[in-house]
This record gives structure tokens, C-alpha cells and sequence, in this order.
């Protein structure tokens, strides 16, 4: 779909970049000519994943907790002093599970906040003040979903989280324009994943119900989204800022609230199922 040197020259930072959505988008970033970095919490993920993604003289990995803003600044430096400013700045580390809100512990919680809204925040603030500092500007790219406006029942941290993500996607994109800073997001709908998938579709029954949400009836594919990213952060997008592009088959149009339906099946059916789940 694009030329073969779309992102060359640019140094593009991925965070949660050693499996799922990040490593595919990772794939297509160095593909497409980038110097990708990536960094996650497992060193071991994260050299497997180096591999697949490019040759070790234009992907470099750094393990990092981006819940710990001392971690992500030395990770940022790290990706500096290796490749040279960062040009684009990917914020898709995230976590997430179902639960019934009141079986919900403050430390499940937190976890999820911790790691979606606080990690993003250490990663734009390191980042982006190294893009100011540089001169040069850049883009930033941040991963949400579309209950971040409309939420949605059973992931009540996640939705919560990703609001204020959504919020800063969009104050920043007004705040830090004077630097030359695109700020973006982009929202998907049901993408498998080996993790998000076992946490968040972990029965036939719950992957149907999520199907027939859909009204292109399908799931989206990994290339689908890896498109959509890496023409947001190239130069072919230049005066895209504080936009959140939806990419879910139409989904969040057609009922809303990802995990809503599942307030159709009895409360009890619905615990009993997530219990034995968490079990396995």
C-alpha cells in the first residue's frame, strides 16, 4: 500500500512494542524504512521480538516498567543515544481484563490506570520534551478504544483510563503544535491478540457475542490497523492533530460500549464464567 521508504530517516519508539498490536505495528514501522525501538516489561519478549521486526542495526530494544517514570526516561535516553532524537512516539502499552465492578479490587484498579494512563503520560512527557528540546517536533501516536467516549460495562479501569488518554490526546495536540508535535490516537475494535484475546474473549460464546456486534460481521486484521498507523505518523499526514481515528467495522456506531451486551446475560452466568476464567 506504501512505498517502501515511507518512514525513513525517522526513529519510532513503541511502547508495549514485543507482542500483539505493538509488535505488528512494529513490523510494519521497520518495513516501511523506520529505526524502531521497542520496550515492555519482559526482556526475554522483547529479544524475541527484535527478530521478527528488523536487523539489529535499525530496531533496538530497552525493557522498561512505564509505570516507573525514572524507567521510561532512562529508556528514552537509551533509544536517544542509540538512533538519535525520536521522530514518533507510539503509546500502546496497556492492560486490561473483565470484571464485575463491585468484585473489583483498588489494586486491579490501579494496575491498569497505572500502567494505561500514567504509563502513557511518562512516555510523552520523556519523549516529548526531548522532541522540543530537539527542535524538530514529531508525532505521537496514542492507542485508546472507542468506550473511552462511550464507556462500557466489565472494564471499568480500562475505560477509565483510556478517557484521560483520549483527554490528553487532545490537549496536547493544542498545547504542543507550537513545537511541531502531531498528537493523535487511533481507537480499534476487536483486533485478536494472544493476550488481550485470552483476557477479554476467553469462551466461544463471548467471541460470538462480540462478532455480532460488528456489522461487517468480522474481526479486524493486524494490517488493517498497521495501514492506518503508519500513514498517521508519516509525513503524508501533516496537518492531521487531535484527531482519534475509529477503526472497528462500525461497531461503537452500531450499539456502543464494547462489553455492554454482556448485561443481557444473567449476572450470575456472567461471574460464574469470568471466575472460571480467572482459574485456568
Amino acid at each position: 500500500m506504501f512505498r517502501d521508504d515511507l518512514l525513513a530517516n525517522k526513529t519510532v519508539l513503541v511502547t508495549g512494542g514485543g507482542s500483539g498490536l505493538g509488535l505488528s505495528m512494529s513490523k510494519a514501522f521497520a518495513a516501511l524504512g523506520a529505526r524502531v525501538a521497542i520496550t515492555g516489561r519482559s526482556e526475554e519478549r522483547l529479544a524475541a521480538a527484535a527478530g521478527d521486526i528488523g536487523p539489529p542495526d535499525r530496531v533496538f530494544t530497552h525493557p522498561c516498567d512505564v509505570r516507573d517514570f525514572a524507567q521510561v526516561e532512562a529508556m528514552a535516553a537509551a533509544v536517544a543515544e542509540r538512533f538519535g532524537p525520536i521522530d514518533v512516539l507510539v503509546n500502546n502499552a496497556a492492560g486490561n481484563f473483565l470484571s464485575p465492578t463491585e468484585d473489583l479490587s483498588p489494586n486491579g484498579f490501579n494496575a491498569v490506570v497505572s500502567t494505561v494512563l500514567n504509563g502513557t503520560f511518562h512516555a510523552t512527557l520523556a519523549v516529548g520534551r526531548g522532541m522540543i528540546a530537539s527542535g524538530k517536533g514529531g508525532s505521537i501516536l496514542n492507542i485508546v478504544t472507542t468506550y473511552a467516549w462511550t464507556g462500557s460495562a466489565f472494564v471499568i479501569p480500562s475505560a477509565a483510563a483510556k478517557a484521560g488518554v483520549l483527554a490528553m490526546t487532545r490537549s496536547l495536540a493544542v498545547e504542543w503544535a507550537t513545537y511541531g508535535i502531531r498528537t493523535n490516537a487511533i481507537a480499534p475494535g476487536p483486533f485478536p491478540t494472544e493476550g488481550a484475546w485470552n483476557a477479554l474473549m476467553p469462551t466461544p460464546e463471548l467471541e460470538a457475542e462480540a462478532r455480532a456486534r460488528i456489522p461487517m460481521g468480522r474481526f479486524g486484521k493486524h494490517d488493517e490497523l498497521t495501514n492506518l498507523a503508519s500513514f498517521l505518523i508519516s509525513d503524508g499526514a501533516p496537518y492531521i492533530n487531535g484527531e482519534v481515528v475509529t477503526i472497528d467495522g462500525g461497531e461503537w456506531i452500531g450499539s456502543g460500549g464494547e462489553f455492554n451486551g454482556l448485561t443481557r446475560i444473567p449476572r450470575d452466568a456472567v461471574k460464574s464464567a469470568l471466575k472460571a476464567m480467572r482459574g485456568k
